[in-house]
């Protein structure tokens, strides 16, 4: 794991583990990375926390001091600067946003010109350069100083890129979609308008602290609720910067990414679309999807968490659906990274093409009870290395035996130990957590 970028850019609190300065360096650094032979082009977007405005200049002014001219898409999602870094002539794309997190956390995200996440070796440059172990960049002057420029037409022109991957009108569907007031924002209802469904939107009234908060995909109790009371079809539920996509049925139950995975490989399989392709999941994937994938023939592949190795895996061996139970979920052969919006689109696909509801989708999938509990403690590594801790996983582990797993790993953006239980029943599965939990409690780690 690298000092300051984890498994999905640099980050932390406001203001105190990512400040202004580390901003304003990583865009000096960038700058004249990519400006050493010609001169640098940079798009840049942000999601709608209040700090993500101050990032924004701090990485405009470091960027154009390097002498970087800086595309400015203003507020929008990760997956819109990853397109149009990939689509047009651009050298790599920065997304201010610290995703699923509360408002008082942020983030930066580093693109490379293909739209995917940056390289590791540059990654390392960017590190050294922020420890002051690399020779300043040298400041532009003159006419070489970069400049920033709008470019709201790339968030327009990403958008109509969504509505030409629907293949059906919407017409008569009712839908409701939960903005977790962020990115989506304005994005979201205009793209599903624009295909004909009758849109119902919550959460879409950002003011800078309310990103996530009890709603988007990481809080579906609202977007539930709101289905079933308005007699929605659908539901889709976004985190805050849109890289992540659930779904609510039209009973109001939760579609995960796991679900979201099966019903849209199956489609691709009938459709003659997933060729000899597999399903890229992560460990954290539950039992249920490897066994109905099994049940119809598909084969899958695991990665370690973090939808960078479901892409990378993807890539590697030519697999063009894969991701998480989070909802980050990638279609290879039209993105380089998760997409709410199209993950949301590619599943009206498949309802519409069978004529059926999600909840008809899903039902072949039996999904077995899981838990997963987060702890904050003061030092992952020792938590998750302590022997008391490994003795208990392990006792918890033997315990279960075929009929379910123990999967104890680190956060890789925050100061988090995860315990994810799998068994038969509710009441094993938090009856083993608890276990786990007191112990970790007893070594004295909690932060």
């Amino acid at each position: 794991m690298s000092k300051y970028f984890g498994t999905d850019g640099f980050r932390g609190r406001a203001n105190v583990d990512l400040t202004v300065e580390h901003a304003f360096h990583v865009g000096r650094f960038i700058g004249w990375y990519y400006g050493c032979d010609h001169k640098a082009k940079v798009v840049l977007g942000k999601d709608t926390r209040l700090s993500s405005y101050m990032y924004e200049s701090a990485l405009t002014a470091g960027l154009t001091a390097s002498g970087a001219d800086v595309y400015l898409m203003h507020v929008t999602t990760t997956p819109s600067v990853s397109y149009v870094s990939r689509t047009e002539d651009f050298d790599c794309g920065i997304m201010i946003s610290a995703s699923h997190n509360s408002y008082t956390d942020n983030g930066i995200k580093l693109l490379n010109g293909n739209g995917e996440k940056m390289e590791e070796e540059v990654i390392d440059s960017i590190e050294a350069y922020l420890d002051r172990k690399t020779n300043e960049a040298p400041l532009a002057t003159g006419e070489s100083i970069g400049r920033a420029v709008d470019h709201a037409a790339g968030r327009n022109r990403y958008i109509g890129y969504l509505i030409s991957q629907a293949t059906h009108s919407y017409q008569g569907i009712k839908v409701a979609l939960d903005c977790a007031n962020g990115s989506t924002w304005s994005i979201a209802k205009s793209v599903f308008d624009a295909l004909g469904a009758d849109t119902c939107v919550i959460n879409n009234t950002p003011n800078g602290t309310n990103i996530n908060r009890d709603c988007g995909s990481t809080h579906m109790q609202q977007l539930q609720q709101f289905v079933k009371e308005h007699q929605c079809n659908v539901g889709f539920a976004f985190d805050g910067d849109a890289d992540r996509c659930l779904a609510v049925d039209e009973h109001g139950n939760i579609v995960d990414g796991d679900r979201i995975m099966y019903i849209c490989a199956r489609h691709m399989k009938e459709s003659g679309a997933l060729g000899n392709s597999k399903v890229v999941t992560t460990v954290m994937s539950n039992i249920g999807l490897y066994q109905a994938l099994d049940a119809i023939g598909i084969g899958y592949e695991k990665t370690a968490v973090g939808d960078k190795f479901v892409y990378e895996n993807m890539r590697a061996n030519g697999h063009l659906i894969g991701g998480e139970q989070s909802g980050h979920i990638i279609f290879g052969k039209l993105a380089n990274t998760g997409d709410g919006l199209l993950t949301a689109i590619k599943i009206m696909g498949v309802m519409l093409d069978k004529k059926a509801a999600l909840s008809e989708l899903i039902k072949p999938m039996q999904i077995f009870p899981q838990i997963l509990k987060n702890i904050r403690v003061v030092d992952k590594n020792l938590a998750m290395n302590h022997p008391e801790v490994q003795a208990i996983c392990a006792q918890v582990s033997n315990q279960l035996g075929n009929s379910g797993r123990v999967l104890l790993r680190m956060s890789g953006t925050e100061p988090v130990i995860r315990v994810l239980i799998e068994a038969p029943a509710e009441e094993i599965c938090t009856e083993s957590a608890e276990a786990i939990l007191a112990v970790i409690a007893k070594t004295g780690l909690i932060a």
